[in-house]
């Protein structure tokens, strides 16, 4: 699968010290500095394309595009993968639904994704890879969990033993009767008489009528969720086999945390012997005037229709990045209306003669992004520096702010 349009990202002047990035680990419950490295694996769980893109999967993409943009800013190079699952429950519902074939929504969908991408100035992935495309990769790691005892079947279905992974539940840190609920909403099936352990995932679901299927060792069907990204993570990432863990980032949403990760995380740990990830990184959720967002309350805003009406990309960016990654947060129109101001003001004073003193308002972007992604306090420091620019204060370099907010927050301006 294509990725869309690199990102120029402009250098930032050597004389700027960048501490290690630290970033809150869901599974270690703490905010940790990732180990020095000059090569970072980076995995973001990508959308199931049966709608545009909303604002949360925006902020989403947006707090891990700011994490590649901090270690490549620090000189490490970021080997960043990301799926899509073009098959799966709700993209085949929705096809039905408007009568349309399966393989030309998801399609539309991932062509609108790409371009809002673009838009948003996020950084492509290296490896952009749909489910279908993976199917091979797929079947075959869920032979070697065959392979290893960790399977068995429930009529042809193909399911994964959860407790064959000592550490099961240890990223999520959910009490059961959480996970028995999550799980039954977000795709599971913990009523399903055969299951030796309610919380068993699916590996490989037999062909149902009506459904695309593929062949493979374990029969005509198509994959479960957790093992699509776990396989795609571990060939595309390609771990080093010294490191302790077979990647540093697994990212996405918070909604992911269980069963998704954790599921994710327990079969890595069966293929690879070691944990999957350093750090589980999750991304809070957006409401719309305070209220969840979601589809089953049509309340979703879409970044293309945003744009399409007039919107500068950057202040959408801007204001996603007004409230921490971590936390669940509103979206508003005075939210954007403030955010489009401050771009304005922002753009006019780096484009002022005279302007404030830029290197302090640099180190403390960087000291912010440094720790676990601070974007409220250097939009902070931002707005600072252009009420002093536009008060009259002198002694700043323009270009060198202007390349900085660029690279290390990705506001092209």
């Amino acid at each position: 699968m294509n990725s869309w349009a690199s990102v120029a990202i402009p250098p930032i002047d050597a004389k700027f010290d960048f501490p290690p990035l630290s970033l809150w680990d869901t599974a270690r419950s703490g905010s940790f500095p990732l180990p020095e490295k000059s090569l970072y694996r980076l995995y973001v769980c990508g959308i199931t394309p049966y709608d545009a893109t909303h604002l949360g999967h925006a902020a989403t993409y947006l707090t891990f595009d700011l994490a590649n943009r901090y270690l490549r800013a620090r000189g490490a190079e970021v080997r960043f993968v990301q799926n899509i699952t073009d098959i799966d429950d709700p993209l085949l519902e929705r096809a039905a639904r408007d009568n349309v074939d399966w393989k030309e929504l998801a399609q539309s969908q991932i062509d609108l994704f790409r371009g809002d991408m673009v838009n948003l100035h996020v950084i492509p992935p290296d490896h952009y890879v749909g489910v279908v495309e993976a199917m091979d990769l797929v079947t075959q790691s869920i032979s070697v969990l065959d392979e290893r005892g960790t399977t068995y079947q429930v009529d042809d279905d193909v399911y994964f033993s959860v407790r064959s992974d000592e550490k099961f539940g240890s990223r999520s840190h959910y009490p059961l009767q959480k996970m028995m609920e999550i799980f039954a909403e977000r795709g599971g099936d913990p009523q399903r008489v055969g299951k030796r352990d309610p919380l068993d995932p699916l590996l490989w679901l037999s062909h149902r009528d009506g459904e695309p299927a593929w062949s493979s060792s374990h029969g005509e069907g198509r994959p479960g969720w957790h093992i699509e990204c776990c396989a795609i993570a571990l060939h595309y990432l390609e771990p080093d086999k010294n490191s302790e863990t077979s990647i540093d980032i697994q990212g996405g949403g918070s909604d992911l945390i269980f069963p998704h990760h954790e599921m994710s995380a327990a079969q890595g740990q069966i293929l690879q012997g070691r944990p999957f990830a350093s750090h589980y990184v999750h991304a809070g959720m957006i409401g719309l005037d305070g209220v969840k967002m979601s589809k089953s309350l049509g309340n979703l805003v879409f970044v293309s229709k945003l744009v399409a009406s007039g919107v500068d990309p950057m202040a959408i960016r801007w204001a996603l990045m007004e409230s921490h990654y971590s936390t669940d947060r509103s979206w508003s129109n005075d939210l954007l209306d403030a955010s489009i101001e401050w771009i304005i003001r922002l753009r006019r004073a780096l484009s002022m003669m005279e302007v404030a003193p830029t290197a302090p308002v640099i180190e403390k972007i960087i000291s912010a992004q440094g720790s676990n992604l601070d974007t409220p306090s250097s939009l902070a420091s931002l707005k600072e520096w252009v009420v002093l620019s536009e008060n009259g204060s002198h002694g700043g370099q323009a270009g060198e702010l202007s390349r900085a907010i660029d690279a290390l927050l990705g506001l092209a301006l």
